[in-house]
């Protein structure tokens, strides 16, 4: 049992330090972001069909239409949501357009709420708050030099549109219980293919082999490797240690802004970030206040005595 936790823990870390980096593949690599996304669609199902073929995923029988339909609806979701996070990343910086992105798991609470009629606690209304307030801070506050007012703002929004496209393809996700999770991959990134192959390759073919290096390695290490790691860590390790980890990505990417591209947070945005992180925290971790908790046991006791 250590054992397992030990390697999933180094599985997870490494998944989150590989996505914490993406944004600068994608910026590095010069190319329209369309054009990204198809590349690495399709580095990343030359990827995935060789993982899936050696842990033998393509026998008869593993799939039923529906479970397809599922995946395929999964993948219109999951590349609308790389289209919209890395088109952000120009916009709004790698940082920001990152931290906005992590209001995912709001984007669930949300959906959940209106759609399948989930109980929406105080307690998940009290983190909602406080990620909404990290929001506002960083709507306010001022871009930096780099970028533009309209812009900023554009990829804000690009980043929470990413985010609830994002929380659409986890819903999905829970309905494909039992499905190698490799598979599932290799059909959302096969369905990113027939979506974007019609639209791309406006601007041609990249010229300079680094650009070609950059984009392989995006479907290669991005989405194959990374899929195998991640899939590998949430399959040994308790899901708190795996919420805890995840944080790594948004740390790994600020860092990976700074380093590459000299872009620091401004004071407001800083604390905004912190309030999204501190949020998304909570809510992953069912953190609670005291008054909030024994509000919510009274209300539960006046439940039962009704």
């Amino acid at each position: 049992m250590e054992k397992d936790i030990k390697t999933g823990s180094i599985e997870m870390t490494a998944a989150m330090l590989i996505s914490g980096t993406i944004g600068w593949f994608v910026l590095a690599s010069g190319q329209p972001v369309i054009d990204v996304v198809l590349w690495r669609c399709l580095f990343g199902a030359l990827t995935l069909i060789a993982i899936c073929a050696s842990l033998g995923h393509f026998r008869a029988g593993i799939l039923t239409w529906r479970v397809f339909a599922l995946a395929v609806l999964g993948g219109v979701a999951i590349v609308v949501n790389w289209l919209l996070l890395f088109a952000a990343y120009s916009r709004a910086s790698i940082s920001i357009a990152t931290m906005v992105y992590n209001t995912q798991p709001f984007m669930l609470l949300a959906i959940g709420g209106l759609f399948f009629k989930e109980k929406i606690t105080m307690t998940k209304l009290f983190w909602l708050g406080i990620a909404f307030a990290g929001m506002i801070a960083i709507v306010e506050a001022k871009p930096a030099g780099d970028f533009t007012g309209g812009d900023y703002l554009m990829g804000i929004a690009m980043a929470l549109g990413a985010a609830f496209f994002y929380a659409l393809a986890a819903l999905v996700a829970k309905r494909l219980k039992g499905t190698p999770p490799h598979l599932i991959a290799l059909i959302q990134v096969i369905t990113g293919l027939l979506m974007l192959a019609p639209f791309a390759g406006a601007s041609g073919l990249p010229t300079e082999a680094y650009q070609w290096a950059l984009l392989v390695a995006m479907g290669a290490i991005h989405t194959g490797l990374m899929y195998v790691l991640l899939y590998g860590a949430i399959q040994k390790l308790p899901t708190h240690l795996t919420g805890a980890l995840s944080f790594i990505y948004p740390v790994a990417a600020l860092v990976v802004d700074r380093l590459a591209f000299g872009h620091q947070l401004q004071p407001a945005q800083l604390l905004g970030s912190a309030a999204i992180l501190i949020a998304a925290a909570g809510m992953t971790f069912g953190w609670t206040l005291p008054r909030l908790a024994r509000h919510q046991a009274g209300e539960a006791v006046q439940r039962r005595n009704a």
